[in-house]
């Protein structure tokens, strides 16, 4: 004979016989291992700037103080040309005056509300041997914390955008993309960079991006149009702590007929753009259950980050329909 328990009485009997059944386990995770982590770049005309922090593990803590004690410091940081091998100085945000922080701000693309927050610190020289000058190899070198370094990177040729343009996006009213064309030089692998800033003033009367700011996807490579003429758009990115407006609104992602945009296209090495790749891809399906791991490729030898060179093109353009 089949006997039908009515349903409140067989979900308490179901939680009965699992909860009998669970054990109490306690997982053991590894300890983490630190390791260096390089953010560096120079560009045409300007001093290195490297940054030197430590990895944290999965289940580090976050807050304010955690990540004040991720800088490295006194740390052995030299850039080389070839011919000139010069240390970098350490200088942190505290010792810059407040005038100069728009400027600082300008070279690293970090705001300066997070440069005296955070107290960020850098390694930087004053000696012009060895800024950026194009068609040079510049190789970089750390030691700090019984680790040892190494990373090479050069400034290419500038490649600028034969044309730029903004064009309204569909029906958007007064709101839209910037379009280019890029006339790729045939037979080398060539690799790009993207970023874009508003210099015109919002209601607040400041200005509407205060640095450069990267879109989604910003590196490119001509694998598939080499030595051909691209034409490409590109949205408006934002800033990962901005409380703008027009990041929360129907203007979000869009440029805007009014806008007066500075474009900042520069050729990187190839193995630099994987990595921006990877690190934009890994941004994007952030909090994606669904999303698959991958690890992001890295040119620094026995540690982590990236030392990129910079030939930088800019270009004005004013938005109108």
């Amino acid at each position: 004979m089949k006997i039908q328990l009515p349903f409140p009485l067989m979900l308490l009997l179901w939680v009965s016989i699992n909860t009998g059944c669970e054990k109490e386990i306690t997982v053991d995770l590894p300890e983490t291992t630190h390791k260096l982590v390089v953010e560096g770049s120079i560009e045409t005309g300007l001093p290195p700037i490297v940054i030197l922090t430590r990895s944290v593990g999965y289940f580090d803590p976050t807050d304010l103080a955690t990540f004040r004690n991720l800088f490295v410091h006194d740390a052995e940081v030299y850039v080389s040309n070839g011919t000139q091998n010069v240390l970098l100085q350490e200088v942190c945000a505290s010792q810059i005056p407040d005038s100069l922080l728009p400027i600082v701000t300008a070279v690293t693309g970090i705001s300066e509300e997070n440069l005296t927050a955070f107290d960020y610190c850098v390694y930087t020289t004053f000696n012009t041997s060895v800024w950026g000058e194009v068609g040079k190899t510049y190789t970089l070198t750390v030691d700090a914390e019984n680790q040892h370094l190494t990373s090479k990177t050069m400034i290419h040729d500038p490649i600028p955008l034969d044309s730029l343009w903004f064009e309204v996006y569909g029906n958007a009213d007064s709101l839209g993309l910037l379009w280019a064309i890029l006339d790729d030089p045939a037979g080398e692998h060539n690799a790009y960079r993207w970023w874009a800033q508003r210099i015109n003033r919002g209601p607040e009367g400041d200005p509407k991006d205060r640095t450069f700011v990267t879109p989604d996807n910003s590196v490119f490579d001509d694998q598939f149009f080499d030595g051909l003429e691209f034409e490409f758009a590109y949205d408006r990115g934002s800033t990962p702590d901005s409380e703008a407006d027009d990041d929360f609104n129907i203007e979000r992602g869009l440029f805007k007929t009014g806008d007066t945009v500075v474009v900042r296209f520069s050729t990187i090495d190839p193995a630099v753009m994987e990595f921006f790749r990877a690190v934009e891809t890994q941004q994007l399906s952030n909090g994606n259950p669904f999303a698959a791991p991958a690890p992001v490729p890295v040119n620094i030898e026995g540690g982590l980050g990236v030392w990129v060179g910079y030939s930088a093109v800019l270009d004005t353009v004013i938005c109108l329909e």
